[in-house]
């Protein structure tokens, strides 16, 4: 597979806090995980990869291109955020249907594909309530719609299941695996829990104190690392 993201010798300086010579790949139609403890820099990593800052050192890369060089509306990109970040005066639909406007869609295409997401995430029957009003999964899920309405190549999830119920947050799991198989897209998502991890990703990068200590393959997460720290985050007897 390709690489999709490419993250070369990466520093980034934030207030008194370092984001410490990152380098990863990330292929094409993967699942990526950013696991880390709170303030470790996961979301500035995340930030990164969308193309938030431009002031780092070192490189990252869409395909070929540097993120910085591509125009925002065509890094095709969506993200989803911790508190979903919805427009609280718009309506469900308006929130959904907020990018294809963006980008001129036409009314009754609007209508259609809105229409269809909604089914697809089960929340056709709350389109005309306001954010205000509906549940923490039903607003996780429009968070999901209107970021997924335009079909991005990649999708970024910072801590997307953080504020849900186990319920709901094991349902969100399996949404999300269904997801990436119909849309076909790469999902690289911050978490700080190594079990959502495990469950959801192909490959987990372990960041501490800006530092990105680790890549491996999900099924030998809890495999016995060389780095205490590691072990002592995850569990793991030394």
């Amino acid at each position: 597979m390709n690489n999709i993201i490419t993250i070369e010798n990466y520093n980034l300086k934030l207030g008194n806090f370092t984001l410490n010579n990152i380098n990863l790949e990330i292929k094409e139609g993967e699942i990526f995980a950013i696991l880390g403890r709170t303030g470790s820099g996961k979301t500035v990593l995340l930030e990164s990869i969308a193309g938030f800052y431009n002031h780092g050192n070192g490189a990252i890369y869409i395909k070929d291109t540097p993120i910085n060089d591509i125009y925002i509306c065509n890094r095709n990109i969506g993200f989803v955020y911790q508190d979903y970040a919805l427009f609280p005066h718009m309506t469900v639909f308006d929130n959904i249907a907020y990018g294809l406007k963006m980008k001129k869609v036409k009314k009754h295409e609007q209508t259609e594909i809105v229409n269809e997401m909604a089914k697809l995430l089960s929340i056709e029957n709350i389109l005309k309530k306001y954010p205000g009003t509906i549940s923490g999964g039903e607003k996780q899920r429009t968070a999901l719609a209107r970021a997924l309405v335009l079909n991005p190549k990649i999708l970024l999830m910072d801590e997307p299941f953080s504020a849900l119920d186990p319920s709901t947050k094991n349902n969100m799991y399996a949404k999300i695996k269904s997801l990436h198989k119909k849309f076909k897209c790469t999902i690289v998502f911050v978490t700080h829990d190594f079990n959502e991890a495990k469950k959801i990703a192909d490959r987990i990068g372990i960041i501490s104190n800006g530092t990105l200590k680790t890549i491996r393959n999900s099924q030998n997460l809890f495999d016995t690392y060389e780095d205490p720290e590691i072990n002592k985050f995850l569990g793991i007897a030394n």
